[in-house]
């Protein structure tokens, strides 16, 4: 779990936390939804450290507070972490070269369970019985402050605040004979989702929770096999998708070539919806799904439900933009570029001062009056979370000289939190929870407002709607029906104490 989970991230400062930009979460950066984790991890391939670092370039968007590699040269481990971008650290010919050997892991993280401090930078490491073992973790687990409070109650020390180090504790602790045995029974103790990639010594290893929440892929390149949380990080290195490893599956490599392992009993998969909404890139090829195209199929099933009558589809970039597409397409309205998204505003550019925090959306967006003024107009977005940033874009627009501003999203209404590694308020955090659809038109200031149905989410991607007794993603944000037991969210104290105020040099 978050350990900021359920504070107001517009108003929270946490001093003991990273860079400032995370520190100021202002109501623009507070209005989205946080993208989880990247893993990749190549095995036999002489430029392992160069080819790991292209492939967390092109998983960037899936975090951009630090990024880490791990390599193995055949006799030592080697480990570069650093807090912001991957082309901050390992883009520098002089940072690769540290990190020698032929199999390698890398890891780009936002912070959904611990703070962004350098020694919750994965791939974590640690000197195990029977040698070094790295680990990088996409996702969040569910018991993962329960299992934290049992090993520490049994003596274990822990040195970061994040839940992925409870795997190297309980891989430790396992009296099993083979590492492979005692890596299995490590995940049997958890609960949630994730995706793992693994370095021991000798071997590569990835793992993907039971019900397949996170996602994760098997490529090849120069026949060495590759692990990866999305195509999209295949395709920049040249490499071949296989395919996916299947929920529940763990997948070894080593000398002796592949093997899987399948201990847990198969349960129907739940892969996470947002995976297309929001957090894949449009480029990448999820479950056997284009990403783009299902966005676009979304985009048209919301002109099926809500259309009006309008001159100009406008998508709030970059997010809205294949949504909009299949809006344009299926509506016949011309579809305009009336938005201008400015690539270069970093977060750390937005200063503590109210009047330039107020002024902020106008640094990521500027109206194109061109394309807008004197028009009747849709905006088109992925989803809303707490609706500061659409209510900014639509006085925007007006601003503009709009005639009409009306407001699609192109998921359902965001009502309940998640606990598997997406970083969203607690349901007083959520506008869509705690407001009626007239309610929130009213506070955004469009003139309709409305959101794509599930069972319209549903028919978008090929079924005849939702089916309750056999959902085929985990749309628990939409729908409140949590695919795996929510331990943490159980105990008495569900937040933990603050672990330590200690400074770290980054």
């Amino acid at each position: 779990m978050d350990e900021t989970q359920g504070l107001d991230q517009d108003a929270q400062f946490h001093p003991h936390e990273g860079p400032l930009g995370h520190q100021l979460q202002d109501d623009l950066e507070g209005d989205t939804l946080r993208e989880e984790c990247g893993v990749f991890g190549i095995f036999g391939h002489p430029s392992a450290a160069a080819i790991t670092a292209l492939g967390l370039h092109a998983l960037q968007h899936r975090g951009q507070e630090a990024a880490g590699i791990v390599s193995f040269d055949g006799s030592r481990f080697h480990s570069e972490r650093r807090l912001g971008l991957v082309g901050d650290t390992f883009s520098r010919r002089e940072v690769i070269e540290r990190l020698p050997g032929a199999t390698a892991v890398g890891h780009v993280r936002y912070s959904t369970t611990g703070a962004t401090i350098l020694r919750n930078v994965q791939p974590l490491f640690a000197e195990l019985h029977g040698g070094g073992f790295a680990v990088g973790h996409n996702g969040n687990l569910t018991n993962g402050l329960t299992l934290r409070r049992q090993l520490v109650q049994g003596g274990t020390v822990m040195q970061s605040t994040t839940d992925t180090e409870v795997i190297l504790h309980l891989v430790a602790q396992s009296r099993r004979g083979r590492f492979i045995d005692r890596f299995i029974e490590a995940l049997r103790a958890l609960e949630g989702g994730y995706s793992l990639v693994a370095l021991t010594n000798k071997k590569l290893i990835g793992a993907r929770d039971p019900l397949g929440i996170r996602p994760l892929v098997l490529g090849e390149l120069d026949g060495c096999p590759i692990l990866c949380s999305e195509t999209c990080a295949l395709d920049i290195i040249g490499a071949k998708f296989v395919r996916d490893v299947e929920p529940g599956e763990i997948i070894v490599f080593d000398e002796q070539g592949m093997q899987t392992h399948k201990p847990f009993p198969p349960k129907p998969p739940r892969p996470c919806i947002f995976e297309y909404i929001y957090f894949s890139r449009p480029d990448s090829i999820v479950h056997g799904r284009s990403v783009y195209e299902v966005r676009k199929a979304f985009g048209a099933q919301l002109a099926r439900e809500s259309h009006v009558d309008i001159d100009v589809v406008v998508p709030v970039p970059d997010s809205g933009v294949p949504a909009a597409v299949g809006y344009s397409r299926y509506s016949g309205v011309p579809y305009e570029l009336g938005i201008v998204r400015n690539h270069y505003v970093g977060r750390t550019f937005i200063q503590p001062t109210q009047a330039i925090r107020e002024s902020g959306v106008k640094m990521k967006h500027s109206a194109n009056r061109a394309a807008i003024e004197g028009k009747r107009i849709i905006l088109i977005d992925d989803s809303l979370v707490r609706g500061t940033t659409s209510k900014k874009i639509v006085r925007m627009m007006r601003d503009a000289g709009a005639r009409e501003v009306h407001f699609r999203l192109a998921s359902p209404p965001i009502v309940y939190p998640d606990y598997y590694g997406i970083d969203l308020p607690d349901r007083g955090g959520l506008l869509a929870a705690t407001h009626t659809l007239e309610q929130m038109r009213e506070i955004i200031g469009a003139d309709s407002l409305a959101f794509l149905s599930i069972d319209g989410m549903y028919r978008a991607m090929g079924y005849p709607g939702r089916d309750p007794a056999n959902p085929k993603f985990a749309d628990h944000c939409f729908t409140g029906d949590y695919p795996t037991h929510l331990t943490d969210q159980a105990q008495v104290e569900p937040v933990p104490r603050q672990l330590s105020l200690l400074a770290e040099a980054s």
